[in-house]
């Protein structure tokens, strides 16, 4: 089991603090985003680490020393969305988790022993435009729809995915690269169109057990939330 951590992007909501800091490495009570996250990895025993950098990739340099990770650096991460970082990692995406570099974990609710691919996903609320993840019975994703609905489990930038649908997600990337036809998609576009042709789980969480950090907003309304505790 190993993971892909999500690093590449600007963070232009964010500026100042991402003028020289990238987002990933923005700290929240002292500590980076980005290392919360590989110690929450490391603490359930995944130490097979690949980030994806792009802006400012030089400053992740220092992670490989500390933790042992790896870095590939995508040189295309100001052109594309995060469907041409996926394709450059595809080969490793075989039980992996691929977790989004702006996503503060606050609480650990990765495990070592998944099997079925798998979305970790909470209800939010105030939210507009986010991946809302429709489920059965057996809390089988059976639909991906971008939607406002306050309530709902969304996706929350952290997933996990078998040998047999990484394979799947791989090749259809491959064939949107190869076709020149991705532009404006993301890599979960990928899983969104093809969703029956896949056997994806739902992992529920909670809703504090973790944050998207997209803006100074965001930034400051998690650091009063986490100042209350």
């Amino acid at each position: 089991m190993r993971a892909i951590l999500l690093a590449a992007g600007i963070g232009s909501r964010l500026r100042p603090l991402t003028l020289e800091t990238p987002k990933p490495l923005i700290q929240v009570k002292g500590e980076p985003i980005i290392e919360r996250q590989i110690k929450a990895l490391n603490d359930v025993g995944i130490t097979d680490i690949l980030i994806v950098t792009g802006y400012l990739n030089k400053k992740f340099e220092y992670l490989k020393e500390k933790y042992g990770v790896k870095i590939l650096n995508n040189d295309k991460y100001d052109k594309y969305n995060n469907i041409y970082t996926m394709y450059l990692v595809r080969d490793y995406l075989k039980n992996s988790y691929v977790i989004e570099g702006d996503m503060y974990i606050n609480k650990n609710f990765l495990k070592n022993d998944i099997v079925n691919s798998s979305y970790f996903s909470a209800r939010k609320y105030n939210y507009k435009n986010e991946w809302i993840l429709r489920v059965n019975d057996n809390n089988k994703v059976v639909d991906i729809e971008v939607g406002s609905e306050d309530g709902e489990y969304i996706m929350c930038g952290v997933s996990y995915w078998n040998e047999k649908d990484a394979e799947f997600i791989a090749n259809k990337i491959e064939v949107c690269i190869e076709n020149d036809n991705f532009n404006d998609l993301f890599w979960d576009d990928m899983v969104k169109d093809n969703i029956n042709s896949m056997n994806i789980n739902i992992e529920k969480i909670n809703s504090d057990d973790i944050y998207e950090i997209d803006s100074l907003s965001d930034l400051k309304a998690l650091e009063e939330r986490l100042s209350i505790k």
